[in-house]
């Protein structure tokens, strides 16, 4: 049985993020999600727009996920340490290096194989990029509510 695990935060969840799953769980027969906290969503991208435990609840319901986990503050091994993946699986645009990964996990006494997955071309393949689409409608909207004097 191959444990492959995946990260992110998944704010909103997007065509991307179902790819991004969908191909790790394709590199083994278990799928466990670690879900970022908001402190660390906070820390690494953006203030979350919904909280840790809906996230994890909406990554969970995901068919292809077998298993969704919080993960840790602070020591981002922790929790690898504690669910003992064979793979992790990096997404095409998160910012971890393959190589500082799989030094840390070799100082920690932990083999795991470290994938990075192909990205999705896609337009709305971004949490940021579905973000600047809803901007710009709504900015377009009070533009026409304007000229049309609504």
């Amino acid at each position: 049985m191959v444990k492959v695990m995946a990260s992110g935060v998944f704010d909103i969840l997007h065509p991307g993020h179902l790819h991004f799953l969908e191909e790790a769980k394709k590199l083994g027969d278990e799928l466990v999600v670690v879900v970022a906290t908001d402190n660390t969503a906070r820390g690494r991208k953006h203030e979350p727009i919904t909280p840790q435990d809906m996230r994890v609840k909406m990554i969970a319901a995901l068919r292809v996920v077998n298993r969704a986990v919080l993960g840790h503050d602070g020591d981002m091994y922790k929790i690898v340490e504690e669910m003992k993946p064979d793979i992790i699986a990096l997404g095409f645009d998160q910012e971890h290096g393959e190589d500082e990964i799989t030094s840390e996990l070799d100082k920690r006494g932990l083999k795991v194989r470290v994938v990075r997955l192909p990205q999705l071309d896609h337009d709305l393949s971004g949490t940021r990029k579905i973000m600047q689409k809803v901007i710009d409608w709504y900015l377009v909207e009070e533009r026409l509510k304007k000229v049309e004097g609504r």
